[in-house]
């Protein structure tokens, strides 16, 4: 995945690399040109206004049982038919998502502002960098999946441990390439200039540096999301993600499974819902990568 050098508020030449302005007038006039950005953020801006007023939309307890409605094909009565319980699975699918979507928000927040602060010290700092990424390494030899199962599975099925055993194995890569924008910014002549004139290192990291690499933590944060939102149906799915008594687009999957043959819509609303969801998340950080790359921005 290819990521913007860098962004400063003036155009610079540090020896043979230079560095272009993306102002945010032209960053939105580049998005509103972009039919694939805007149909993701439309889709996730439906599925997000799903969730959040899933109990406006779907009143009720979504986990409420009814033996005499089992196996209803959609319809009027019921926008996605029920399932093997009677369960609503229109109301799942909405109350399922204010899950999945919260669980992929807060571990993009907590693994992205670890990873910036980290990324952004182990780029600066030559000592802190050899040690730093020696861990960063032996933290990528292992699968994700594996190290957030086994966290999981220590720490037991609940929201916490998915939030918390996600964010540990998403904090490496995304540390990595803050790290490597880091490096490129530091050797630019503006940080050299503010450097020798004794410029706080504080004021350094806030006022050029941080901002020098925006936009590639932007990008980064839409693929952490979808990872995130992958993660926990993924956890959830083999029965160590947020419990059963907690709904999600996982535990739908999990407990639908079995009735696939019988009732194939039980398992097609949720994993339609996750399958767009991740499929929006990505195109925009491939649309926000090449809207933000100067390097493309260098061709058009």
């Amino acid at each position: 995945m290819s990521v913007p050098q860098a962004i400063s508020p003036d155009r610079l030449t540090g020896g043979d690399e230079e560095v272009f302005v993306t102002t945010n007038k032209s960053v939105w006039q580049r998005l509103l040109a972009n039919p694939t950005a805007m149909v993701s953020i439309a889709i996730l801006l439906v599925i997000s206004l799903g969730a959040i007023l899933a109990p406006v939309l779907a009143p009720g307890n979504p986990l409420k049982v009814s033996p005499a409605d089992r196996f209803i094909p959609p319809g009027a009565e019921h926008f996605f038919g029920t399932d093997n319980l009677g369960r609503d699975m229109f109301n799942m699918v909405l109350h399922g998502g204010r899950t999945s979507l919260l669980v992929g928000l807060v571990v993009t927040v907590i693994s992205m502002s670890i990873a910036v602060v980290l990324g952004a010290i182990s780029g600066f700092y030559r000592q802190v960098d050899v040690v730093l990424m020696r861990l960063v390494d032996g933290l990528m030899a292992f699968p994700g999946i594996v190290l957030a199962t086994a966290a999981a599975g220590i720490m037991g099925p609940s929201m916490t441990t998915v939030v918390t055993s996600l964010s540990i194995v998403l904090i490496a890569p995304s540390l990595r390439i803050v790290r490597g924008q880091v490096l490129v910014v530091r050797e630019l002549q503006m940080i050299e200039a503010a450097r020798s004139v004794g410029v706080p290192t504080l004021r350094l990291f806030t006022r050029y540096i941080l901002p020098a690499v925006s936009s590639p933590i932007l990008v980064q944060a839409s693929f952490i999301f979808s990872a995130a939102v992958l993660g926990e149906a993924g956890l959830s799915f083999i029965g160590v993600g947020i419990g059963p008594k907690e709904l999600s687009w996982g535990n739908a999957l999990t407990e639908a499974r079995n009735y696939i043959a019988q009732a194939p819509w039980i398992v097609i609303f949720p994993g339609l819902a996750l399958m767009l969801t991740i499929l929006a998340l990505n195109l925009l950080g491939d649309s926000l990568r090449d809207i933000l790359d100067p390097r493309l921005a260098r061709r058009r």
